[in-house]
């Protein structure tokens, strides 16, 4: 069933803000616990002949693989690699902590563990971590009937009634708090060096329509046709019937990103002055061996330190603003939004070529993580799919291996590799623009996701190159990322 979810402020008072320290406290403590218990047990998992045996024979096939996983899976539940194992086990500890963090609670805080596991498990998940001292920042109910519960615009949590604030004027967050509650969440965000609450109450069904209020009209409406999306690390194209764009993804977030770099070097200069016994004299830190390396804080690093939490909340709200903006945008063009499957993750990690340029220097193995944190292009296309959810449809994804459409010439069918810096398409004087022309084929993709309808292709061209050509006018003299190469 679908859910939505509506961000309410609460109002309050300094003791109550005490008290859910306190508990975010707690339920961090009980978060590493269970990571401490659960990571135990898998490492005397991981020590048995029969599992490592198990894992060495999985070929990636999912239906040759089958029977293999489903031994896989009995084994993980003999040594409590369950959801319903960290369940039980954080009933033990919860107990002790009962006046302050409630049973579903706490069961939710072993599911959040589980999720992490299950990443780990079945989507090549890097290590299980710790959190940190003030990393845990929301916890959350599994109903509206026990623990944390809203009730006559209340939040009542363990002897904690908290006011929230709603504007019943406000259209939108009257017609949500007509639907049914599903569960309710307390957030603690950093704004403005200080902590602020708020209450996420997850909703039952689908979010209310928006509504212009000086027109009365509907906003966000989903179009209908076709739509091909080629998205990169920090651009976006587009093509539909009615508009060819191609954007820089999320880019009011590189002005914040300047300036938290020179953030960050006043916060090394600083930490440098501090703790000149924790460097060596060419200025790496200095192994300690077992011992842990103690730092301490000057007042003007805890200071540059709290500017540097503002400024990544910023980064975040402007980047999740925009990225829903263009979500809409991008739906209101069509009901069919193709994109080719990327994998971010693996684009963000470094090289592990160890390679030379022509002068004979080593080349940099970085890529670019850096681009896809700051840009987040596997954030927007979830957006999409949540938004495309609503009306019962999702984002389709196509085979990129077997359509490969940077590489496709629909003219003539044939298959042609470019470099990264080759940005543009020449088919016998015809120029066009190498990305947007991706998604131009990626919108007339066959229904086998694998091959270019190329009926469609000549049938599209055309209305696209006009709107390709007002799309190049419109970025002509304007500063773009070389990446656009307009």
């Amino acid at each position: 069933m679908a859910n939505f979810i509506v961000q309410f402020p609460l109002k309050t008072e300094k003791y109550q803000e005490d008290i859910l320290d306190k508990r975010f406290e707690i339920g961090r403590q009980i978060y590493n616990s269970l990571v401490n218990v659960t990571q135990k047990r898998y490492k005397e998992m991981i020590k048995t002949t029969k599992y490592r045996n198990l894992m060495s024979k999985l070929s990636g096939d999912k239906k040759k693989d089958k029977l293999i996983w489903k031994e896989i899976s009995e084994i993980r539940k003999q040594y409590g690699m369950s959801e319903y194992s960290f369940h039980a086990d954080v009933k033990k500890m919860q107990k002790h902590f009962s006046d302050n963090i409630d049973a579903f609670t706490s069961q939710k805080i072993a599911t959040n563990l589980w999720k992490a596991y299950d990443k780990f498990f079945y989507e090549n998940g890097e290590k299980i971590h710790y959190k940190k001292y003030g990393n845990l920042n929301s916890l959350e109910g599994k109903s509206n009937k026990t623990g944390i519960r809203f009730k006559n615009n209340m939040i009542l949590w363990n002897g904690l009634k908290i006011p929230v604030i709603i504007d019943y004027d406000n259209y939108y967050e009257y017609q949500a708090m007509q639907s049914d509650i599903s569960y309710c969440r307390i957030v603690r965000k950093y704004v403005r060096n200080k902590y602020k609450y708020y209450v996420q109450i997850v909703f039952k069904g689908n979010p209310p329509v928006k509504i212009d209020t000086k027109t009365g009209e509907i906003k966000h409406c989903i179009g209908q046709g076709n739509v091909g999306i080629d998205i990169g690390t920090s651009t976006i194209a587009y093509s539909s019937s009615t508009d060819v764009k191609i954007l820089e993804l999320a880019d009011n977030v590189q002005n914040i990103e300047n300036e938290k770099r020179r953030l960050l070097r006043k916060m090394d200069r600083s930490r440098r002055a501090t703790n000149p016994n924790n460097y060596n004299e060419d200025g790496a830190i200095k192994k300690q061996g077992s011992k842990k390396v103690t730092w301490n804080k000057s007042n003007h690093y805890i200071k540059y330190q709290n500017e540097l939490k503002e400024l990544n909340r910023k980064q975040a709200d402007v980047r999740k603003y925009q990225h829903e903006c263009l979500a809409n945008q991008i739906i209101s063009l069509g009901d069919n939004i193709y994109v080719e499957t990327m994998n971010f993750s693996g684009l963000a990690k470094k090289s592990t070529k160890t390679e030379k340029n022509e002068q004979g220097r080593f080349k940099k193995k970085k890529r670019f993580g850096k681009s896809i944190a700051n840009r987040a292009p596997a954030m927007l296309l979830e957006i999409i799919d949540r938004k495309l959810s609503y009306y019962d449809k999702h984002l389709i994804k196509i085979d990129t291996w077997s359509a490969k459409a940077s590489q496709f010439n629909h003219f003539d069918g044939t298959y042609q590799k470019k470099t990264l810096s080759q940005r543009w398409n020449d088919f016998c004087g015809i120029k066009v623009q190498r990305d947007l022309y991706s998604a131009f084929l990626i919108m007339n993709i066959a229904s086998d996701l694998k091959s270019f309808d190329i009926d469609k292709c000549n049938e599209r061209f055309e209305n696209f190159y006009q709107l390709h050509n007002l799309e190049v006018d419109r970025l002509t003299g304007h500063k773009n990322l070389s990446s656009i190469a307009i």
